[in-house]
C-alpha cells in the first residue's frame, strides 16, 4: 500500500482551475528572465558597494592628510621651539660681532658709492665715540678728495654718517639688528602660541 493518499496533491489548483504546464521554449523564456533580473540585481549591488568603499576611502585619505598636515605643523612648530636658545645666541652675539667687524667695511663701501656721484667733493664720515681710527683705516688714501673721519658721541654703536659734498646718508646696523631680534621675537611668540592652543 503506497503512503500518496497522505501526502498533499499539488497538481490540481485551489478554485478547480487547470494546472498549465510550460513547454521548453517559455521554460526558457522565464529563466533568462530570472537571470537578467539576478544579474541585474548583483550590478546595482556591486556599484553600490563600489560607491561605498570609494566613499569610505575618501574619507579615509582626507582624514589621513588632515592627520600628517597637523603632525607636519607641530612637528615644525616644536622644532622652532627647540631652536630659539640657537636663534637668540645669534641675533645676541653672532650678528652684532658680525655687524660690528663689517662697519668700516660698509661705512668705505656707501662713501664710495656717494662720491661716484659728486666727484671732487669733501667727504666726512662721522661715527660713534672710538671708532674713527678703525674707520680711518679702512679708507682708500688715493681718493680724490679729502676724507675726514669726526667722533660723533651722539652717535650710538653701529650708527654713522656719511657727507659728500651736500649729500648725506645715514648707516644705522643697530637698527638692522634691532629688527632683525624684532622679527625673531615675534616668529618665536607665534610658535609659543601655537603650542598653546594644540
Amino acid at each position: 500500500m503506497s503512503i500518496a493518499h497522505l501526502l498533499e496533491d499539488f497538481t490540481s489548483q485551489a478554485g478547480g482551475g487547470k494546472l498549465h504546464l510550460l513547454d521548453e521554449e517559455a521554460l526558457e523564456e522565464q529563466r533568462l528572465a530570472a537571470f537578467e533580473q539576478g544579474y541585474s540585481a548583483g550590478w546595482e549591488d556591486a556599484v553600490q558597494a563600489q560607491e561605498q568603499s570609494r566613499g569610505q576611502i575618501s574619507a579615509e585619505l582626507a582624514k589621513s592628510l588632515e592627520d600628517m598636515s597637523f603632525t607636519y605643523h607641530e612637528a615644525a612648530t616644536r622644532m622652532t621651539l627647540s631652536l630659539e636658545p640657537m636663534f637668540q645666541s645669534l641675533v645676541d652675539a653672532v650678528l652684532p660681532e658680525t655687524l660690528d667687524r663689517g662697519f668700516a667695511a660698509r661705512l668705505v663701501e656707501q662713501l664710495t658709492e656717494m662720491a661716484r656721484d659728486q666727484i671732487g667733493q669733501p667727504m666726512q664720515i662721522f661715527v660713534p665715540q672710538g671708532r674713527a681710527t678703525e674707520v680711518e683705516a679702512m679708507v682708500p688714501q688715493d681718493l680724490s678728495a679729502p676724507t675726514r673721519v669726526i667722533e660723533n658721541p651722539s652717535l650710538t654703536p653701529g650708527q654713522a654718517r656719511l657727507q659728500v659734498g651736500t649729500s648725506q646718508r645715514e648707516v644705522d646696523c643697530s637698527g638692522l639688528l634691532d629688527a632683525v631680534a624684532g622679527a625673531f621675537d615675534a616668529y618665536v611668540f607665534e610658535a609659543k602660541e601655537a603650542v598653546n592652543h594644540e
